[in-house]
């Protein structure tokens, strides 16, 4: 059992310096983060060997980890402190709220798959981030009775920025979301201040969609 954890933790770091911080991302509270976070423990155990691959995977129920890259990107993005509280969309495998976790004071994250969301609880628990606050509903209608929040991290791709979670955005807040159609899109930040939003293209990205009432509907 300890050979295994060297091995994941020298597989950890080879991500870091491989994929991430030569890639520019320079955020040294993500960097830790993604050091420290036990990435193969939120796939399956078919598919740890390549749980630090630079690729998505599959977790079930046609839902994906997104490429470790991808993850570091938006989080450095959302230009995070260790005081703020910060509402994820779409749970999925939990990696990326364990990522925000690591940095963050708390964390909220809404899953619509049962399915998945136990699932991520389950690793939550396991690995005791008990900042995590889990939601089983449709994310696409944030978390009202929890909000402002000081950042909004949207892990599936939507048609376009839900109103509804922009509201819930504290003036100062900031939103990553990946917008477009169902085969690409484009990962958007978004920063609300007095006078309203403004928004910046952060590049060309591919999620899986974004199911609900504010986002696509009928699948």
């Amino acid at each position: 059992m300890e050979k295994e954890s060297v091995k994941y933790q020298r597989q950890r770091e080879a991500m870091v310096k491989k994929q991430i911080e030569s890639r520019g991302i320079t955020d040294l509270k993500v960097l830790e983060a993604l050091r420290k976070v036990p990435r193969h423990l939120f796939v399956s155990e078919a598919l740890r060997d390549q749980a630090y691959g630079d690729f998505p995977l599959p977790v079930g129920e046609q839902q994906t980890i997104s490429q470790p890259y991808i993850v570091a990107e938006m989080t450095q993005a959302l230009q995070l402190g260790k005081e703020d509280r910060v509402l994820e969309i779409g749970t999925g495998s939990g990696y990326q709220a364990a990522i925000l976790a690591e940095i963050v004071f708390r964390v909220y994250t809404i899953e619509r798959i049962h399915s998945l969301f136990i699932n991520a609880r389950k690793i939550f628990d396991k690995l005791r981030y008990h900042n995590i606050v889990t939601k089983y509903s449709d994310g696409t209608s944030g978390w009202a009775d929890e909000s402002p929040f000081d950042a909004i991290v949207v892990t599936a791709g939507a048609p376009e920025i839900p109103n509804i979670l922009v509201s819930q955005l504290a003036v100062g807040g900031r939103m990553v979301i990946p917008v477009g159609n169902h085969y690409s899109q484009d990962l958007i930040k978004l920063y609300k201040n007095e006078e309203g939003v403004r928004t910046t293209s952060l590049g060309g990205c591919r999620f899986v969609k974004l199911v609900g009432e504010h986002g696509w509907k009928g699948y």
